[in-house]
């Protein structure tokens, strides 16, 4: 009990460096995923994303492993995929125990429901959600798994936001299914394991500005496409660019 309550004050902390918009209702939510499933913000196990928690893939995994996971077994089915167009379904089954019967999980990618950063790779997501959804079922996890977001594993859309009175747009479209650019910034630093800080610094020197907060919403928008192609192309470039900023002083 005492471990679970420094692992809470831990998860908290750091919870609210990456996404400080933290509700009471989050923090309730964080407190009971800790307790119940030790998972753990710094290691990635936990997403917040547009005001909710997901679960990650390697959460789920680590989670497994602690609760004893016997085993899991992904079977390609056949009959449902097709190389021609890119499209893969997989069951995955997780073997709770020795004489567990499995509980199962089917998983399906096509590049219609596949980001372009990752188009290619859709065998390897289908084998994800499919084992996703089957280690959610076994361990009695309701949470969503990030990589079964339909807006991080589907094909963005053109984002279109409501004009307000004064002429701009609107900041947050979570009412349209779209994840915040905060959101999609914190991901792409948990996802290919970047510095925050360095990005933040990074940032600013690409839009010009001395804070994130004077720059206009196209400004990241062209900085979240720029890192998330660079990540994908040329990572350790890209980590090279972000270390020349090690010891320059992040303005939050």
């Amino acid at each position: 009990m005492k471990k679970n309550a420094v692992t809470f004050r831990s998860n908290a902390r750091l919870a609210r460096q990456l996404w400080a918009e933290l509700s009471r209702a989050a923090v309730r939510g964080l407190r009971e995923l800790t307790a119940r499933y030790s998972l753990s913000v710094a290691a990635g196990d936990l997403q917040f994303l547009d005001g909710r928690w997901y679960v990650t893939h390697s959460g789920l995994l680590q989670l497994a492993s602690r609760r004893g996971c016997r085993g899991i077994k992904t079977i390609l089915q056949d009959h449902f995929s097709d190389p021609a167009a890119a499209r893969w379904v997989f069951k995955a089954i997780v073997y709770k125990g020795a004489l567990s019967k499995g509980f199962v999980g089917y998983g399906d990618a096509d590049p219609s429901n596949v980001s372009p950063l990752v188009r290619g790779a859709e065998m390897r997501i289908a084998e994800t959600r499919a084992v996703n959804r089957a280690l959610r079922k076994a361990y009695g996890i309701g949470l969503c798994s990030v990589e079964e977001l339909g807006w991080l594993s589907g094909s963005p859309k053109p984002n279109s936001f409501p004009a307000q009175p004064n002429g701009h747009h609107a900041t947050n479209n979570s009412h349209q299914g779209q994840p915040r650019l905060r959101d999609r910034l914190c991901l792409l630093v948990r996802q290919y394991n970047l510095d925050p800080n360095l990005v933040k610094a990074y940032a600013a020197q690409f839009f010009g500005t001395p804070s994130l907060r004077d720059a206009s919403r196209d400004s990241i928008e062209s900085f979240i496409s720029h890192l998330a192609a660079s990540a994908k192309e040329d990572r350790d470039g890209l980590l090279c660019k972000l270390n020349s900023f090690a010891t320059s002083e992040v303005k939050r």
